[in-house]
């Protein structure tokens, strides 16, 4: 067997080596060579630099190579890293009594996991568990990961050609303010009667096994959508007439991402059981699931089991204490709220001057940027979206694009909760000039 060697190949060389060697996982690779990442920057083997919207997947929300996250990881690398799966460290406990210090009193028992789909994957198996059933409700648009219960809760992408899913899974439609299904008077949305009906179509095929209802707060990969106020108030109480949990999936929501600690707190609930991932490593793979300690402890008389390789382990978790530190001290809630103003205000002045935006929406440094071929008619356009992504990137901006059947190209935007006002300028100046050039030659 020939010697395992890594070098600084030719850019040829790297691409022939990927397309030879890699597994395709879903759409076309960016089409550049990432050497390394600092701040809000992305800087590529060919000396470009890239201003990062997206956080890298939604998850660096302390930006690239933070110094005290960097110092964090060369501390507990070298101290304790991995763990036996049974076996606690102070770092696990600490965070696990941190993350509780940061929300409600009843959401106060952690398990430490690796990504968004494992803690979903664990939420929802605790779920059927504790219930004693199976059915599964979320969603239309939604995304919650591409492990067996996670993917069968998801209705965004991904579901085609894999057989049958998890028996028991439904999808209400979403709650989308621009393009409304059920209307008032006015036009507007009228999320009553479309929740009320989405769950007479629940009742209508359940088997009366209903354990879960599975959203997310604020529907990301699904077009940043945001529901009205009120909204899940009123989807907790259909929960709690049907005996199901509610579990929030706040991946790409939780840690101050949309100007408070946990999106769930405009809406005044509280989950029975809470997801967390992307950003509680700050680009690290580390994820949780935070529940009550009465379903907690039914789970573990019950038997719960959810045993994995890289469960509590010390290095993550040391990572996921350092992100609260730096939320904490630095008032990075505040900061997202201030930032995201600033970011709103800048989409709205780009929105006076090309017709193509339809819509702009999200909240904190969470945005979305609908484009549309009519703004009277809301008509879309898949290829639009595609190109205004393209000319973004060539121009130094990475942000992403979200195209859905029935909506236009929505341009998802995260950046950083440490970027300044001088980057968000940046962005918004790329992201108009990009459009401008797309409507020249549309």
């Amino acid at each position: 067997m020939a010697a395992v060697t890594t070098s600084t190949s030719s850019t040829e060389t790297f691409w022939t080596d990927a397309e030879r060697h890699l597994v395709r996982y879903g759409g076309e690779f960016t089409p550049e060579i990432i050497d390394r990442a600092a701040g809000s920057f992305l800087f590529t083997a060919s000396g470009r630099k890239i201003l990062d919207f997206t956080s890298g997947q939604m998850s660096a929300i302390l930006g690239h190579s933070h110094p005290e996250i960097v110092a964090t990881v060369q501390r507990q690398v070298a101290t304790l890293d991995h763990l036996f799966s049974g076996m606690l460290s102070r770092p696990v406990v600490d965070l696990a009594r941190r993350l509780a210090d940061t929300l409600p009193a009843t959401l106060e028992k952690a398990l430490l996991l690796t990504t968004g789909a494992e803690s979903n994957e664990a939420a929802i198996r605790m779920a059927k568990l504790v219930t004693g059933r199976h059915e599964i409700v979320s969603f239309a648009r939604s995304w919650h990961g591409m492990t067996q219960a996670a993917a069968s809760a998801t209705y965004s992408a991904g579901r085609k050609g894999y057989g049958p899913g998890a028996p028991g899974n439904f999808a209400i439609p979403v709650p989308n303010a621009y393009r409304p299904d059920f209307t008032t008077p006015d036009g507007s949305l009228d999320w009553r009667r479309q929740l009320d009906f989405a769950f007479d179509l629940i009742d209508a095929q359940s088997t009366g096994s209903l354990a879960a209802c599975l959203v997310e707060p604020i529907l990301s990969s699904g077009g940043i959508i945001e529901p009205p106020v009120g909204y899940f108030a009123a989807l907790q109480e259909k929960c709690r007439e049907r005996g199901m949990l509610l579990i929030l999936d706040e991946a790409q929501t939780g840690l101050c991402r949309t100007g408070t600690w946990y999106a769930f707190e405009r809406d005044g609930v509280v989950p029975d059981i809470l997801t967390l991932s992307k950003t509680l490593g700050a680009g690290l793979p580390l994820a949780a699931v935070v529940t009550s300690a009465e379903i907690e402890q039914e789970a573990h008389e019950r038997g719960f089991l959810f045993f994995t390789t890289h469960i509590a382990d010390p290095l993550v978790a040391a990572v996921g204490n350092t992100v609260l530190d730096v939320l904490i001290g630095d008032r990075l809630d505040e900061r997202a709220r201030s930032l995201g103003a600033f970011l709103r205000h800048g989409l709205a002045d780009i929105a006076t001057r090309h017709a193509i935006v339809g819509d702009i929406r999200g909240r904190g440094l969470l945005a979305g940027l609908e484009l549309v071929l009519d703004r009277e008619t809301k008509r879309s356009s898949n290829e639009l979206g595609a190109r205004v992504t393209r000319r973004c990137l060539e121009l130094g901006l990475h942000t992403n694009i979200v195209q859905l059947p029935g909506m236009g190209g929505v341009l998802r935007m995260a950046p950083p909760l440490t970027a300044t006002e001088d980057e968000l300028s940046l962005g918004l100046a790329i992201l108009d000039e990009a459009i401008g050039d797309t409507c020249a030659v549309l």
